[in-house]
């Protein structure tokens, strides 16, 4: 009994000294995207501080940033990027049919989504809540004082099955004005067909500062009435690609805990710090167990900083947007923003 036992014993720690040793092998998807040179990735069609185009469509945001991300872990190349933009009908049926590799187009980790359409959600990159947006003028300060107003929404969103909770819980009898696309939507509240237009706070943020003639003369009321983890999701049954856009996440993350930005990447790979050793690859190889070259998280980090210096570039307080840090901060600074190791 004792000897099958040893023995037992034995192989399992065979087997997990195995598992630890043997590199990842290649999935399907990052086969394609080395040998096309390419990373494809889907996008909201222009919402500024996620996804949007300049005149010379040169892409910029938050969402954007992750791909580049990707991308320079896989490749070494942030640039190596074809940008597919994607209206909210869209964007689930190019990732399931393969149109694209990765979808990163501010969109709401929920569970019927991350069970009946064939995707695995990567992480949360911004955690949001669905608010409502109102003309100054009326003077309102709460979204309960919409009672029996229109409101401006779109289509084939979390946004417009929240609001209709919202409503029936609340006794709003709120009218709901529905548009397949986004643009129509805002088109719609400025011109005065809606009381109010919904959608995440964030978006809220983006649309009052690029749309509207005077974005004093539109206020965000105060309510959040929904939970809106906004992340990317990769198709299923590629576990090999879902790690490697899940790391990179990571990575950003976990840069920013230990100090590691943009700038000081090649000064960090000189650390005593053992954890910083791992993420940048200059004490241990981590990249071979996701089938990447070692320096996988330097790269991406190179490519467009850590997350904080993403956050503050695109969405935070000194951009155009100015949202604060909040919900989005860092674990250690009373966020909810944690990356599990990297080691």
């Amino acid at each position: 009994m004792k000897k099958s036992l040893s023995r037992f014993a034995l192989s399992t720690l065979l087997a997990a000294g195995a598992l630890t040793a043997l590199p990842a092998h290649a999935g399907k998807t990052l086969d394609a995207i080395k040998q096309r040179g390419q990373l494809i990735c889907g996008v909201n069609t222009g919402l500024a501080g996620f996804s949007a185009a300049d005149s010379q469509g040169n892409w910029s945001g938050l969402d954007v940033d992750v791909c580049k991300a990707i991308a320079a872990a896989i490749l070494g190349d942030a640039n190596k990027v074809k940008w597919v933009p994607l209206n909210a009908q869209q964007r689930f049926t190019a990732l399931q049919s393969g149109e694209i590799d990765i979808l990163s187009r501010n969109t709401t980790w929920t569970l019927t989504r991350d069970a009946s359409l064939g995707l695995n959600f990567v992480g949360v990159t911004y955690y949001d809540g669905q608010g409502f947006m109102v003309p100054a003028k009326l003077k309102l300060k709460s979204a309960k004082q919409l009672k029996g107003a229109t409101v401006c929404v779109q289509s084939g969103t979390t946004t417009e099955k929240n609001l209709t909770d919202f409503s029936r819980a609340n006794k709003l009898d709120m009218k709901p004005v529905v548009f397949e696309k986004q643009e129509a939507s805002t088109s719609a509240y400025f011109s005065g067909r809606c009381v109010a237009f919904t959608t995440d706070a964030s978006g809220l943020a983006s649309i009052r500062n690029k749309e509207a003639k005077d974005p004093k003369e539109h206020v965000i009321l105060p309510d959040l009435i929904s939970k809106e983890p906004l992340g990317p999701a990769v198709r299923r049954g590629d576990d090999e690609f879902f790690a490697i856009a899940k790391w990179v996440q990571n990575a950003l993350i976990e840069a920013e805990d230990y100090g590691i930005t943009q700038a000081n990447v090649e000064t960090m790979m000189k650390s005593d710090n053992p954890a910083i050793g791992r993420i940048l690859g200059s004490t241990e190889d981590t990249g071979k167990l996701l089938g990447l070259d070692k320096s996988w998280a330097a790269n991406a980090i190179k490519a467009v900083g850590n997350y904080g210096e993403i956050f503050e570039r695109n969405v935070g307080p000194k951009s155009a947007l100015g949202l604060p840090r909040g919900m989005n901060n860092l674990w250690s600074s009373g966020g909810l923003m944690y990356a599990p190791p990297i080691r």
